[in-house]
């Protein structure tokens, strides 16, 4: 299983949004990023996900899982555009803040520090467990 991190703006698109799909989840349409893009056709199902509010909160909220695998972007015709599903797994403990991130050595590699406009990033099982550890532990 590989971990990703996606980021959505919260008065677009939020948390709540995707708890309120359910089981089928939601199509993360409308990346237009060619690296974010490719990091998705990399997703597997089941992967876990971090799911991120940008702009507003600049928070981790949720952790949300892979159900399909990339195809095309239902929200354009161009067939350079792939996107993949995702649906609601668990909201966290508590929402972890960019701020928290930054100022923790252990992620200063981090995608989200040191790729901070990328939408959809990878993140390796050891910032996975550090980020589920301070969401835990505060």
């Amino acid at each position: 299983m590989a971990f990703w991190l996606m980021k959505s703006e919260p008065d677009v698109f939020s948390w709540d949004d995707l708890v309120a799909r359910g089981a089928k989840g939601e199509e993360w349409d409308g990346v237009r990023n060619y690296l974010a893009r490719n990091n998705m056709r990399e997703m597997k199902k089941g992967d876990r996900v971090f799911f991120y509010h940008s702009n507003i909160g600049k928070e981790i909220v949720g952790i949300a899982e892979v159900c399909a695998e990339a195809h095309p972007d239902s929200t354009t015709d161009d067939p350079r555009w792939e996107c993949v599903d995702i649906r609601a797994v668990d909201a966290l403990p508590r929402p972890v803040t960019l701020a928290e991130i930054k100022a923790t050595p252990e992620l200063a590699e981090m995608a989200l520090v040191r790729s901070m406009r990328l939408s959809v990033q990878p993140v390796t099982a050891a910032e996975w467990e550090i980020v589920c550890r301070m969401a835990r532990d505060g």
